[in-house]
């Protein structure tokens, strides 16, 4: 079977021998028997073998074009888009998956963290005293906690609340279940998530934590701005208080990336991630791998602030909001509504006048 790679230009890739693919592939083929769904990784691994046996991969000689080939077959056999395999034309060290990193590594993580606070990238209050924090990753709690918690102190007097997670690619599901426990009583305990691994038959269990630094976020609206970026651990935060029905989910549905996983070395330029366990969900007994996280309420992504805004807004009126604050709120209104209407109308133009 001949391969088709993706159309891209190879001209200035990486070149490879015939040998080298065959040692990617016969070294891929052992590493599936990771996967944490044994019925796919038996699929694959025969689609792989049929390929090599005859001589399928023969019209690939650049290290990315091998990379992406083997991404888009991965993800098709296996319908799992955290499947991807990765290139390196710096060799790679060998690394066991549980060798702890040096301090100095550590310590270079932290600083960078540090440098971007974190991925905690806007904390506002809106019009209306509605908060509003936008978050590009979940960053552990060891490294972010007190920025965390400081994000919330500041929208803590705040009426609604709207994480925008739409450029969110994910990180700690610890950091997930540190944010989540500002929205529930502490206690009794919530249970968030757990994570089930195959391998050694064992699961990791995730709840609301009894303390948390400040004044919980509690009897107010809440609401997760999604997109087709947010991934992960940041679709975990979404589906835990969607599934908890403690947050209004708000944009465009998800990638859809649930269950964990690590990376694997291939060969000296080559590495494939694979998911290991699996996200269970407590109330829904299953996750949002492979179909995202759907929000409650769809409007494209460019739309979604300015809706939940609106939708917040909204929700306090008809709580009977009184004297200043409602004065706001009725202020806040027709600006919002411009808004939200002059973003349908770009939205428009740029699909060429088509609704």
């Amino acid at each position: 079977m001949a391969s088709s790679a993706p159309p891209t230009s190879y001209q200035s890739d990486f070149p490879l021998q015939p040998a080298d693919v065959k040692a990617v592939l016969e070294a891929l083929i052992s590493q599936l028997d990771a996967y944490t769904f044994p019925e796919v990784a038996e699929k694959i691994q025969a689609d792989l073998e049929q390929r090599l046996d005859t001589n399928g991969y023969s019209d690939i000689n650049g290290g990315q074009q091998l990379a992406d080939t083997l991404t888009a077959h991965l993800q098709t056999l296996g319908q799992d888009l955290n499947l991807r395999l990765h290139f390196s034309p710096v060799p790679l060290p060998h690394l066991e998956a549980d060798t702890e990193p040096p301090p100095q590594d550590l310590e270079r993580q932290r600083q960078a963290s540090r440098r971007r606070n974190f991925d905690l990238n806007k904390v506002e209050r809106l019009a209306g005293n509605i908060g509003y924090i936008q978050l590009f990753s979940f960053e552990p709690p060891e490294f972010a906690g007190d920025t965390l918690a400081a994000a919330m102190a500041l929208v803590a007097h705040t009426d609604a609340l709207i994480f925008d997670l739409r450029h969110n690619q994910g990180g700690s599901p610890a950091a997930v279940a540190f944010l989540c426990s500002y929205l529930f009583p502490a206690h009794p305990p919530l249970h968030l998530n757990d994570l089930y691994w195959s391998a050694t038959d064992e699961t990791h269990q995730w709840w609301t934590l009894p303390y948390m630094p400040g004044q919980r976020y509690l009897g107010r609206p809440v609401f997760v701005l999604t997109s087709p970026a947010t991934f992960s651990a940041a679709e975990e935060f979404a589906y835990n208080l969607q599934s908890q029905q403690r947050a209004t989910v708000v944009g465009e549905t998800t990638r859809g990336g649930a269950n964990p996983g690590r990376g694997f070395r291939l060969h000296d330029h080559f590495w494939v991630f694979m998911p290991t366990g699996q996200a269970i969900n407590p109330v829904t007994g299953k996750n949002w791998d492979g179909t995202g996280v759907i929000p409650d309420v769809k409007v494209p992504t460019e739309m979604a602030l300015d809706t939940a805004h609106l939708i917040a807004l909204n929700h306090l009126l008809e709580a009977g909001a009184e004297g200043v604050a409602r004065r706001e709120i009725e202020e806040a209104l027709p600006l919002v509504e411009r808004s939200l209407h002059q973003k349908r109308q770009d939205l428009i133009a740029n699909l060429g006048g088509q609704p």
